[in-house]
């Protein structure tokens, strides 16, 4: 399979992963210990949404862009960082808590050989050059990860003056 297809069914893998963690994460966040704070459901679910959509944003410019372009580094920094979630939170949660983690199905079902795919083909096909994906990938994590109490943050604001409206 191709990179650019990859691309794409790396979005779908996104958006059903994250549909399964909007659905069961924020009643398992409540008894998660320090493998989750407590979140509220509308406040996860933006996140989510958000992080879904970059998904495609990222898959839209992989797929118009060029090789080696912004887009192919973003999807493949992208996927790295769906790679590590499968290992962490997901399965290290699952064996530490003794009990399903949400989004860890996906994760290996899904996420799992998808991920690996898009960066095996991003790189057998020269969409990324790996002696600079080894700094960007870890870059576009780190960003991800950034975004997600920023995103926590913005869907409180947001939500709350919806709710107060």
């Amino acid at each position: 399979m191709d990179f650019k297809v990859l691309t794409w069914l790396f979005a779908a893998a996104v958006t059903l992963h994250n549909l399964e963690e909007a659905i069961w994460l924020p009643n398992w966040s409540a008894s998660a210990g320090r493998w989750h704070h407590p979140v509220r459901a509308d406040v996860f679910r933006f996140a989510v949404l958000a992080l879904t959509l970059l998904a495609y944003v990222a898959s839209v410019l992989a797929s118009l862009g060029d090789k080696q372009g912004a887009g192919a580094y973003l999807v493949a920094g992208y996927a790295l960082a769906m790679l590590l979630n499968v290992v962490f939170p997901h399965l290290l949660a699952t064996v530490a808590l003794r009990r399903y983690a949400p989004g860890m199905m996906t994760a290996l079902i899904l996420n799992l050989p998808v991920t690996v795919g898009l960066l095996r083909q991003a790189a057998v096909e020269g969409y990324i050059d790996l002696d600079k994906f080894v700094f960007i990938g870890p870059l576009v994590v780190v960003g991800i990860g950034a975004s997600i109490p920023v995103l926590f943050t913005a869907g409180k604001r947001i939500l709350g003056s919806l709710v107060k409206s």
